[in-house]
């Protein structure tokens, strides 16, 4: 058995690690904190009463150090680093479902804050689970992609190749209010979003430098990225649909069968996806058609768990030498 916690236990996120650690068979919960704690973890999450009874702690790298082999950061960007940095140090391994450890320095610097751990920046590794599978097997510290980044690479990266490199790629994306945390905002409160469906920060979010950074990585090539998010009246869930060019002629859905061909949970799609098909699962399906040389890619993910909270546990299991599949949560898979 592994020993773990989650820090930053208040949250949605945190309540779904919750919810999966708790039914795991190699994970034992150890350790659970908020910045502020002195309260029971069934007190913050109502849906936790007589399911579980766990104290909730003040968060502190020493009771983090003793009590934990793994730690699960579901903090915002900036508090992460500073509790990362200590937790290296004393051999804990670390993962960052923040901002904080997802990007290059400069790049990092300039959408977010500066930097308060550099030392260990170039050590993480991004857990875009599909595409950096064996390097995390081997991490002490991942870096949990954002949602939307999540959606946009896993449905975009297989046909990069075959796309006009010169063409920006535009992404239209959606998500589910429990996206933008529990912390309530003019946009986010029920009046607003009830009912209604609008973009936010279009064409400036900071997850665009993200998607094409990470393009770049994998694929050797830029690409400008066009990302428009917006915000709909749903909970959970997550749509993003990508529009390319192609440079050569090729049949979409092949492509995507063959190239994910040996994982599990991504589910290649005949028609559209949805959001009401993935909710609840780590599952990423994925649809794709073209006409002529201009491509349409769509791609469904629950944001808190494929887009946060199971693809960080899936990241937990490979650096302890786990199965993948191991306590996450699906309707249909059969391992």
């Amino acid at each position: 058995m592994v020993r773990v916690g989650v820090v930053g236990a208040s949250g949605y996120t945190g309540l779904e690690l919750v919810k999966m650690l708790i039914n795991h068979p190699k994970f034992i919960l150890k350790y659970l904190a908020t910045t502020t704690g002195d309260t029971l973890i069934e007190e913050l999450h109502p849906s936790l009463v007589d399911v579980v009874t766990h104290s909730v702690e003040k968060a502190s790298v020493e009771s983090v150090a003793n009590l934990c082999e793994l730690v699960f950061l579901a903090l915002p960007h900036k508090a992460s680093m500073g509790f990362a940095k200590d937790l290296i140090a004393k051999g804990v391994k670390v993962v960052d479902l923040s901002a904080d450890y997802r990007l290059e320095l400069d790049t990092y610097e300039e959408y977010y804050c500066e930097h308060e751990d550099k030392e260990h920046l170039d050590e993480a590794v991004y857990g875009l689970i599909e595409y950096y599978r064996d390097e995390l097997k081997r991490a002490k510290l991942v870096a949990g992609p954002g949602c939307y980044p999540t959606a946009t690479l896993l449905g975009i990266l297989p046909f990069i190749p075959y796309l006009d490199h010169n063409v920006p790629l535009f992404v239209d994306a959606k998500s589910g209010v429990s996206g933008a945390g529990k912390k309530l905002s003019d946009t986010t409160h029920f009046v607003t979003v009830n009912d209604n469906i609008f973009a936010y920060n279009p064409l400036k979010h900071r997850h665009a430098p993200e998607i094409a950074e990470k393009i770049e990585k994998i694929h050797g090539v830029k690409m400008s990225v066009n990302f428009v998010p917006h915000l709909i009246p749903a909970t959970r869930g997550e749509l993003v649909s990508v529009y390319g060019t192609l440079k050569e002629d090729i049949e979409p859905l092949e492509v995507l069968k063959e190239f994910y061909k040996d994982d599990a949970f991504i589910r290649i799609r005949e028609k559209p996806v949805d959001i009401k098909s993935t909710a609840g699962t780590h599952f990423c399906d994925i649809f794709a058609s073209k006409n002529e040389n201009g491509l349409f890619v769509s791609s469904a993910i629950d944001n808190l768990l494929r887009g946060a909270s199971s693809q960080a546990l899936v990241a937990g299991n490979l650096m302890c030498g786990f199965p993948e599949e191991m306590g996450i949560p699906t309707i249909a898979y059969v391992p």
